[in-house]
This record gives C-alpha cells, structure tokens and sequence, in this order.
C-alpha cells in the first residue's frame, strides 16, 4: 500500500515546492536581506588592519608631539620600540573622537619602585580620561590605580598582567562624551579594555577627567583630541600602536 502510495506523494511535494519558490523570491525582494549599501565594508583583518591609522610603527614618532613644548616627541626609538625617557608625556599629532585603539606596553625587566612607582605611565583618551599603565604583577598598590583601571574610577575586572618585561596588550573601544551647545553633558564618554586578550573593563561610563585628587567631573570640549601617552618617570616601552576611527 505505501509503496503504490509514493508516486503520489512525491508528486505532492514537487508542486508544494514549486507553490513556495515565489514567495521565497518575494520574500528576498521585500528588504529580507538588506540592500548591498547597507553591508559592512570588507577589510583585511591582519594586523594592523588594513583600514587603521598608523601612530607608531617602530620607526619613528612623527605621529606625535611633545607635551611640554609642541614640538617633536623626544622619547628614544630604539629595535622598533619607543621608550619613555623623562623628556615628558607626548600626544598624537591628530584628533580622535570615538575610536578602537590597539597599542602594546611592556614595564622594564628589572623590578624596581614598588606600587605606584613600579612601570607608570597612562594612555589618555581625548588627552583626559586616563586607562593605567603599570606594573601589576605582583605589585600592591590601590585597587583603582592598577594597569588597566580607569584612573581612579574602576578598577580592572581581574590582574592580568604579565611578569615585568613581557609585552602586554591593550584593546580599547572608547565612545567620546556628548556635550550640549551650552556645554552642558549630553552623554558621558563610555570604555571598554581588554588587556592581553582578556576584558577588564566592560562598556563603563567614565565619570569625568582622570586625575589624583578631587572627584572626576566633566568640562566641555571638542570632539576630536589627541591620544597622550604619559611620561611618568619610569622607563616603560611602547610598541605597534594604532587607531580606527568610529
């Protein structure tokens, strides 16, 4: 009985199929799949990628500027790395607003200093809004002053730090504050870090400038700002930094 059944059934299910197709094609036609001009743009995903803008390759520092004076950056460059020498802190010479920005650091191999003294220094969002550079790996110091915090806000999610000379990562998605055209605050500034692959800030509000003493607030400024690296007295290297604008 099944099998004198069969060619009818198979008969069934090739009209059903071809009753279908139609409406699958209007279905597509209809705004289903979006339109080719709402695709994301395709990139080369090496590293860096390949619609990144380049601050440091290793060769030189023409990207940035020295803090005290305008001028060049004076930190010493050296087997594809740039080292903080005391000359002071230096920005990029360009602005960013909203940005991913991928940059390694690595404290010196000889320990020296402890907590706060021990492989300082601090990459400042729109030249403000401080994530912490230091060596945390086995170091002692306030729980919102380790590598990876926002400066006196948020402590890390966990201490991931590699041994002192080991290169160490950073990945930063940072969204810029809004402010109103009577400099009123429209929306904070919001972070999210990763430190050697591993998340250690999850999309935070940043409360206001970064800085020792005083509670955070915000004053208003333009959108695009340079990115600072901080020249906090301790040798701490840099390496392949780079930025995608948002």
């Amino acid at each position: 009985m099944l099998l004198r059944s069969l060619p009818s059934l198979l008969s069934c299910l090739t009209t059903l199929s071809i009753a279908l197709a139609p409406v699958i094609s209007l279905g597509a036609e209809d705004g289903e799949i979006p339109p080719p001009k709402d695709e994301p743009k395709v990139i080369n995903p090496g590293p860096p990628p390949s619609d990144a803008i380049i601050l440091f390759d290793g060769e030189d520092l023409s990207q940035w500027k020295c803090d005290k004076d305008g001028g060049p950056a004076k930190w010493e460059v050296k087997d594809g790395v740039a080292r903080v020498n005391g000359t002071g802190g230096i920005s990029t010479r360009q602005g960013f607003g909203d940005c991913q920005l991928h940059l390694e650091w690595a404290s010196p191999a000889e320990v020296k200093g402890s907590g706060q003294g021990r492989g300082n220094s601090g990459v400042y969002m729109q030249g403000r809004y401080e994530v912490q550079v230091l060596d945390s790996y086995n170091n002692k110091t306030y729980f919102h002053g380790q590598a990876g915090a926002i400066y006196k806000q948020y402590a890390p999610l966990v201490n991931c730090c590699r041994p002192p000379g080991e290169w160490q990562t950073y990945d930063i998605i940072y969204h810029a504050p809004r402010f109103g055209c009577a400099g009123d605050l429209l929306k904070p500034a919001t972070i999210t870090v990763l430190q050697n692959g591993v998340l250690i800030q999850d999309n935070v509000e940043i409360k206001g400038s970064t800085g020792p003493k005083g509670k955070p607030k915000y004053e208003p400024h333009p959108l695009k700002q340079p990115i600072a690296l901080q020249d906090h007295g301790n040798p701490v290297r840099y390496r392949n930094i780079w930025v995608r604008e948002l």
